[in-house]
């Protein structure tokens, strides 16, 4: 539209200053022509921006234009600025929302105040995305899901749980979540408020019923909740090993917050360290990947296992040999 451009226009003069009609062409994704046609626009409704032509010239505003944005300090600004949440709000459409909240935020700033804005965003970022997200994880039903969410739709779904066992089930979707990349559905279920992962939905139907939600019901709290119940229900697997110092990093890099240091490095440098795994089984991926450079201390049926498992692994090689 043409008004969110002139504004976006007026936005990018006060924040950057002089700009040529070019630039500005680009960054708006529009003509030359449009943007002159833009300026007059500006001009006439009592703007005060300004061309010049020539060599160092271009479109700007007067540098005394711009709304005074008051009372924000500096650990205001920090909060603000710091976190990138892109690919979040990509999936949820408020991408260029939020893009055109700082802008506005940038233009409204005096002078020292951008100063200090471009310092924090040179030094401090916040992105909450892990590493290996798959940012089509989303899945096919996502548009359908928001949909049931804000309009506050009932939803019939296939949905696989994490023993791989696939059951339908009637929802009543309260709110969407999204955790280290990945997105959850909190939903209402035989008067039970539950939490489902959105990449496990193998269908959606969305229905004609709307439903009531629970006045009381608060998000930020239910999901704290939420997090310490999982958090109280995975026990793990506790192993004491001793590892080669060049595989230390690699362990407490690939356990973080679930190892402690038993024995500090002996004679040899290594060193031994308590790990709290999910399950025997990633335990036993942990204690064969490092081979003869870690040495199983505890518990003693571990290491029956992961012999069953290298025998079975050398027999399985050796058979093929032949």
């Amino acid at each position: 539209m043409r008004a969110d451009r002139l504004l976006s226009m007026m936005l990018m003069l006060q924040t950057r200053g002089k700009m040529t009609a070019s630039d500005l062409a680009e960054a708006l994704e529009v003509s030359r022509r449009t943007i002159l046609r833009d300026v007059d626009a500006l001009s006439t409704a009592g703007v005060p921006v300004y061309a010049e032509g020539g060599h160092g010239g271009g479109i700007a505003l007067d540098e005394h234009y711009r709304t005074q944005l008051t009372g924000l300090h500096e650990p205001e600004l920090r909060a603000l600025l710091i976190a990138d949440n892109r690919a979040i709000l990509r999936d949820v459409g408020l991408e260029n929302a939020a893009e055109q909240v700082v802008l506005k935020l940038l233009g409204a700033l005096s002078s020292k105040q951008r100063d200090t804005a471009h310092f924090i965003q040179q030094r401090l970022l916040i992105d909450p995305t892990w590493w290996w997200h798959d940012t089509a994880e989303s899945s096919a039903f996502w548009e359908d899901l928001q949909t049931a969410v804000y309009e506050n739709r009932r939803i019939h779904v296939s949905y696989e749980n994490y023993t791989g066992n696939i059951n339908d089930r009637l929802l009543e979707p309260y709110s969407l979540v999204n955790k280290s990349g990945h997105w959850y559905v909190v939903a209402l279920r035989d008067d039970d408020f539950r939490t489902y992962r959105v990449a496990r939905f193998k269908s959606v139907t969305l229905q004609n019923e709307h439903f009531e939600r629970h006045p009381d019901f608060d998000l930020p709290a239910y999901w704290q909740s939420h997090v310490q119940r999982f958090a109280n229900q995975v026990e793990g697997y506790s192993i004491i090993v001793r590892i080669a110092p060049e595989q230390a990093t690699f362990v407490q890099w690939l356990a973080p917050g679930r190892w402690t240091t038993v024995e500090s490095a002996d004679e040899r440098g290594w060193v031994t360290l308590r790990i709290v795994l999910e399950s025997m089984r990633l335990a036993k991926m942990l204690v064969l990947e490092l081979g003869n450079q870690a040495e199983i201390i505890e518990p003693p049926e571990l290491v029956h296992q992961a012999l069953q498992d290298a025998h079975a692994f050398i027999a399985q090689y050796e058979s093929t040999d032949e």
